[in-house]
């Protein structure tokens, strides 16, 4: 399984001038956003978990969400990909497609007995569409699998069998939650260059992750969440800039720290203000 580097994506390695004002800030756009969340809260009982949650995603673009555990990045995409209805706010996705959204959950579970080509052709048939298997296992890497059972899959296998099954009927916006989660470096290179080709392709890829090292490599935006709200948000570049420090780990601790503090966190741009 190889793929295209995807740091060579215009904007993956963080060169652009995509940088805005921290808290809750949309991207500035030179169209309009595929996905806006505006304003969104959600409470577990008495436990707020987001809270006044804003951005946007552009088409043809990934962000990735980041911050500790706890800050409420699976709630934010569960409330994304409609899994969860908010308290409060508003979520808006710009498509009249019939599936507007595909999602991968951080551990995702398929029948065992079925093959790696089944198991597409039986979510094909629960989205009421056809699905070109062929297709969709070659842009994940598994067209050499087609036969093999999904209960004898790796974990990294299983994950690009999860990515497959989310593009079925072509959504325009993938939410991926730690689709990298655990694995080892080649792999985590693997299912980044495909995110990567994907956005090249023209949907947009809103994932969670841990994994610096990847958000690093794909990321054209990067957003930093802390209490439920985002208290930072542009390239890794520009973070890594705004901070002073050397490495994105390094930048994103800094600026998840200096928003603990009640400290404002902002990244500077030589672009019009969002």
């Amino acid at each position: 399984m190889t793929g295209d580097s995807v740091s060579d994506r215009p904007g993956a390695t963080g060169s652009g001038t995509e940088a805005e004002t921290a808290t809750n800030a949309p991207a500035e756009s030179g169209g309009d956003p595929l996905l806006t969340v505006e304003d969104v809260s959600q409470s577990f009982g008495d436990v707020e978990v987001l809270d006044g949650l804003s951005f946007d995603v552009e088409r043809g673009s990934v962000v990735c969400v980041v911050g500790s555990n706890g800050s409420g990045k699976t709630t934010a995409l569960r409330v994304v990909a409609g899994l969860l209805a908010p308290d409060g706010g508003e979520v808006r996705i710009a498509s009249d497609s019939e599936r507007p959204v595909g999602y991968l959950p951080q551990t995702p579970a398929f029948h065992p007995q079925f093959t790696v080509a089944e198991t597409l052709t039986f979510y094909g048939r629960l989205a009421g569409t056809g699905v070109d298997v062929d297709a969709k296992l070659s842009t994940v890497g598994l067209q050499s699998v087609p036969d093999r059972r999904a209960g004898a899959l790796s974990g990294g296998m299983t994950r690009l069998l999860g990515i497959a099954q989310a593009t079925i009927g072509d959504p325009p916006l993938l939410v991926l939650d730690e689709p990298s989660s655990g694995l080892d470096p080649a792999m985590v290179e693997h299912i980044s260059s495909v995110i990567g080709r994907i956005a090249d392709d023209g949907s947009a890829v809103l994932l969670a992750t841990h994994n610096i090292g990847a958000v690093y490599q794909m990321a054209d935006r990067v957003l930093v969440l802390d209490d439920g709200h985002v208290v930072a948000a542009g390239s890794p570049d520009d973070l890594i800039d705004e901070t002073g420090t050397e490495t994105l780990d390094a930048a994103l601790a800094d600026l998840i720290e200096r928003s603990g503090a009640g400290g404002a966190v902002s990244v500077a741009s030589g672009g019009d203000e969002a």
